[in-house]
């Protein structure tokens, strides 16, 4: 029993890793954005992250180890995943980070419990409870707070559309991922391998389109490695793994924890301040959280 248990406490542990990652990935995102145009520096993380990954599935593959893509609807499924995961998700993730503050970009990403609330509840059939339904009700009142104890977004009504469409799109990868992994037709690896490559086509499209490049610095190099070795190619394949063994909702609400970590990164790194209105933000935000994953602890054992 304690070798289930450890188990099964593992996808939880890798999730809350690559929150970290990801937090982390919004202060190297700012500093980067002083030198490199957004669309340009999306595509040359994902676009590096996707050979790492790309060789990683070459060198680890075994053949009819599993089925293959095969049907329409599954690979239409993948691209579906690729485009909103990474294209829309990711690329205008860092156009919104030029456009508004680290802080700001984060709590506007809290509204994706919501997106993936109502998709996964329509096409998954994964219904949330009454307690974790509270659960993100406190969570949603704690980004309230936190938001209200920063400076406005000055108006920038284009940077909280484009980060609120980023949201939209990451809502969608996650439930098409979480479908496509319950169906099992491809291991965590290939099926993060995939979806990044259709997503890096799209994000090559719009720096063509928008005919913005630049130079790369020695510090602007080191940033675009590490985003695309760790906090992309390990990262993505991490949580990809999660959605194996945790439910999109779950997850999701879990990611809210980044609205605590972006905080003192921020705090840390950008020299950003934590009034206490934000103080108590963060406290709502981990108590409803953790009414979410406890609720489904519960569950886990009473079955």
């Amino acid at each position: 029993m304690k070798g289930a248990g450890a188990r099964s406490f593992l996808p939880y542990a890798a999730a809350i890793v690559v929150t970290l990652l990801w937090s982390s990935s919004f202060v190297l995102i700012k500093w980067g954005l002083t030198d490199i145009p957004p669309i340009y520096f999306a595509t040359l993380r994902y676009a590096l992250a996707f050979l790492v990954l790309l060789t990683a599935s070459a060198l680890t593959r075994r053949g009819g180890a599993q089925r293959p893509p095969g049907s329409r609807s599954r690979t239409s499924l993948l691209v579906v995943a690729g485009f909103c995961g990474y294209t829309i998700a990711q690329g205008f993730q860092f156009v919104g980070l030029y456009y508004l503050p680290a802080v700001t970009t984060s709590f506007l990403l809290n509204f994706n419990p919501f997106f993936v609330l109502i998709l996964g509840t329509a096409i998954l059939s994964e219904r949330a409870s009454a307690l974790q339904v509270g659960g993100l009700g406190v969570a949603i009142v704690g980004a309230w707070a936190y938001f209200g104890g920063i400076s406005s977004a000055g108006g920038q009504l284009l940077g909280i559309v484009i980060v609120l469409v980023a949201g939209l799109g990451w809502a969608v990868y996650v439930v098409v991922v979480r479908m496509l992994q319950r169906e099992g037709a491809l291991d965590s690896l290939r099926l993060t391998t995939v979806t990044m490559g259709v997503g890096v086509v799209g994000m090559l499209a719009m720096t063509v389109l928008s005919g913005e490049y630049a130079p790369l610095t020695a510090d602007g190099v080191t940033i675009i490695v590490w985003l695309a070795t760790v906090n992309t190619a390990f990262a993505f394949f991490a949580w990809n793994w999660t959605l194996k063994a945790i439910p999109a909702y779950e997850l999701t609400v879990l990611q809210d924890l980044m609205l605590v970590e972006i905080a003192i990164f921020a705090f840390a790194f950008l020299g950003e301040t934590i009034t206490p209105l934000m103080a108590a933000g963060i406290v709502l935000v981990l108590a409803g959280v953790a009414i979410v994953q406890l609720r489904g602890r519960i569950k886990q054992r009473a079955m």
